[in-house]
């Protein structure tokens, strides 16, 4: 679809993944604001939302190790847990999103995902693409998915959009938006207040991007900043004219990102 645009909204923005099911209801109700002002002056703009599971998804797949597997023959009670917790915070989010008078669609992934040793195989994006033909926002999430060689996985977010770049005709997105650190640093900001901020990744630094960067800050079962540097990057390498920009939750930063109005802010990734 012409000028389709993913925006991802980390586990770690929209909750305090330290904490238990801590969603940080203000910040996601105030970025469904600015998310509605940028839609509002560019009605027209296809959208497809994904969102982390944070302290929601995250915690309980960890407590119960669901995206290392599930042997045969086991209890399948953490698989559900770990649903339920993710399609929790997907509640409050999409709520969120309706209150600002935003058309989004909740869409599980789940009832349609199929892995292998952890990595999605086969997605049904029918209903994706139906929505967007009716003008509404699609939102999607990081969930649980039937394995057929281990079981279980959690397939992230990145994941799935991944999937909609690479294995889909008509859902290849022109530009991702993640909503999440607010930048890529040289090291990891957290533990060391030297890290700079790199404005720009291409074939130039990606290499020594990736030997920089940090795992995640919190329970994270989907790998960290390094882990989505690269899977980024695999995108950019096989559509050539992608972008992606990574950013911060600064208010207003997001409306002017998706009006193209935040050029020297976040960290931008593109081929040249």
């Amino acid at each position: 679809m012409s000028g389709l645009t993913l925006i991802k909204f980390g586990g770690s923005v929209i909750t305090d993944k330290r904490g238990e099911e801590a969603a940080d209801i203000p910040l996601i109700q105030r970025l469904a604001q600015e998310l509605a002002q940028a839609w509002k002056a560019q009605p027209k703009r296809p959208l497809i939302i994904g969102h982390g599971s944070g302290s929601f998804g995250h915690s309980a797949a960890a407590r119960y190790g669901i995206h290392k597997g599930i042997a045969p023959g086991s209890d399948w009670y953490g698989f559900a847990a770990t649903s339920a917790a993710a399609l929790r915070l997907n509640r409050i989010f999409v709520d969120a999103l309706v209150a600002a008078q935003l058309p989004a669609l909740s869409l599980q992934p789940s009832s349609t995902l199929q892995s292998s040793a952890g990595r999605l195989q086969s997605w049904d994006t029918r209903t994706i693409s139906q929505a967007l033909q009716h003008g509404l926002i699609p939102v999607v999430h990081g969930d649980v998915a039937f394995d057929s060689q281990q079981g279980s996985a959690i397939i992230s977010t990145e994941q799935l959009f991944s999937y909609l770049a690479l294995q889909t005709t008509d859902l290849q997105p022109s530009r991702i938006i993640l909503v999440g650190e607010s930048a890529v640093y040289t090291d990891d900001p957290h533990r060391n207040p030297n890290a700079e901020r790199i404005p720009l990744i291409n074939q130039a630094n990606i290499e020594a991007v990736l030997g920089g960067t940090g795992d995640s800050y919190g329970t994270d079962v989907t790998g960290g900043m390094r882990a989505k540097v690269s899977l980024m990057w695999s995108l950019i390498e096989a559509l050539p004219g992608l972008e992606v920009h990574l950013i911060g939750t600064k208010p207003g930063l997001l409306s002017r990102a998706l009006l193209g109005q935040a050029n020297d802010e976040g960290t931008r990734m593109r081929k040249e």
